[in-house]
C-alpha cells in the first residue's frame, strides 16, 4: 500500500479514553479544538491537517465520538492506522470508518520505520514491554489483575502510528482528551515515544484543566 499521500498532510492524532469516558464528547471536542487552534497559532502546520485514528470502534462517548466531532468541526479528512489481521483480525472490520479516506496497516509503518530508523522497532518493543511489566507489577501491589494481553498490541500501535507518521510527514500534532491520564491506560504509553526522543513536547497539545 502506497503511503505517499501522507506527504501532503500534517497528521493529527487524538489519544484518550474509550467508551468508558463519561463526559459529553461535544464539550470535550470543543476543548480540544480550542487547544489545537492555540497550538497551531504558535506552530502553524505547513500542510493541510489529516486526523488519523487508531481504529477505535464507534461509541456514543469516548475517543471515537470525540474524533468525529473534531474532524467535522475543523472540516478535515480522516485516515486510519489499523492492526493487521494476523495481530487482531477484528480490529479493522470493527473500526469506525466515518469519513475515512485512507487506511494504512500497522505493518506498513513498521516496515518504513525498520527501513529508515535502524533498530527502532527492537527498541520500541523492548520499552513498551518493560513499561507494561512495570505497570503490572504496580497493579499486583494494589491487588489488581494484570492488564489485558491486548494492551501490548495497542500500545505498540499507538506509538508506531505517531513515530511513523512523524518520520514520513516531518511533523505531527498529538492531542489528549483528558488532563489526568490513568497510568493503567493505553494512552499512558505516550511517554515511550517521548522518552525515545521521537515525539517531542512541542508536538503535544495537553488537555487544559
Amino acid at each position: 500500500m502506497n503511503t505517499d499521500f501522507l506527504l501532503s498532510y500534517h497528521p493529527l492524532i487524538i489519544e484518550g479514553m474509550g467508551d468508558y469516558d463519561p463526559r459529553d464528547p461535544s464539550r470535550v471536542a470543543l476543548q480540544i479544538i480550542k487547544g489545537l487552534k492555540e497550538h497551531w497559532v504558535a506552530r502553524p502546520p505547513q500542510m493541510p491537517i489529516l486526523l488519523v485514528t487508531q481504529g477505535d470502534p464507534y461509541a456514543e462517548k469516548g475517543i471515537s465520538a470525540i474524533t468525529r466531532r473534531v474532524a467535522d468541526e475543523l472540516n478535515i479528512p480522516r485516515a486510519m492506522i489499523f492492526l493487521d489481521a494476523d495481530i487482531a483480525d477484528y480490529h479493522e472490520p470493527n473500526a469506525d470508518h466515518y469519513k475515512v479516506v485512507h487506511k494504512v496497516p500497522y505493518s506498513q509503518l513498521t516496515s518504513i520505520l525498520n527501513a529508515t530508523d535502524n533498530g527502532i522497532m527492537v527498541e520500541l518493543t523492548r520499552r513498551v514491554s518493560e513499561r507494561l511489566e512495570k505497570k503490572n507489577t504496580a497493579r499486583k501491589a494494589l491487588k489488581m489483575p494484570n492488564l489485558a494481553e491486548y494492551f501490548y498490541d495497542f500500545a505498540m500501535l499507538q506509538e508506531v502510528a505517531k513515530i511513523g507518521l512523524k518520520q514520513i510527514c516531518g511533523a505531527l500534532t498529538v492531542a489528549h482528551t483528558s488532563h489526568d491520564i490513568s497510568p493503567f491506560s493505553v494512552t499512558s504509553f505516550y511517554e515511550v515515544g517521548m522518552d525515545m526522543g521521537r515525539i517531542e513536547a512541542t508536538d503535544m497539545v495537553p488537555f487544559a484543566k
